[in-house]
């Protein structure tokens, strides 16, 4: 079992910055590939980013690409999702994930999820 709690969310105003967090804990064979993703209300979830286990490789949605970064510090099993130039629309509850060795953008391909954190961005 993996557990994943995420940090990190708040209301900013269009053009600012966030920084989100997904600490890790529990038991896992493997080092995961990890995603982040969104809901908003009434809409589907949705993959925002997704980093490879040993964190060489990224992948973005394209409205978030040269906006958000991620990143992972394998030491302290904690994933990062650095948000920049944000948004209205990017309002919505954004959830980490941990899956198997592929990253993807697919939430179905996830085996562990975090609570969600809260992001709100005001025009």
């Amino acid at each position: 079992q993996v557990q994943l709690v995420e940090s990190g969310g708040g209301s900013v105003q269009a053009g600012g910055s966030l920084r989100l967090s997904c600490a890790a804990s529990g038991a896992s064979r493997y080092i995961n590939a990890m995603g982040w993703f969104r809901q908003a209300p009434g809409k589907e979830r949705e993959g925002v980013a997704a980093i490879s286990p040993g964190g060489k490789n990224t992948y973005y949605t394209d409205s978030v690409k040269g906006r958000f970064t991620v990143s992972r510090d394998n030491a302290e099993k904690t994933v990062y999702l650095q948000m920049n130039t944000l948004k209205p629309e990017d309002t919505a509850t954004y959830y980490c994930a941990a899956g198997g060795r592929t990253p993807t953008l697919t939430p179905d391909l996830y085996n562990y999820w975090g609570q969600g954190t809260q992001v709100t961005v005001s025009s």
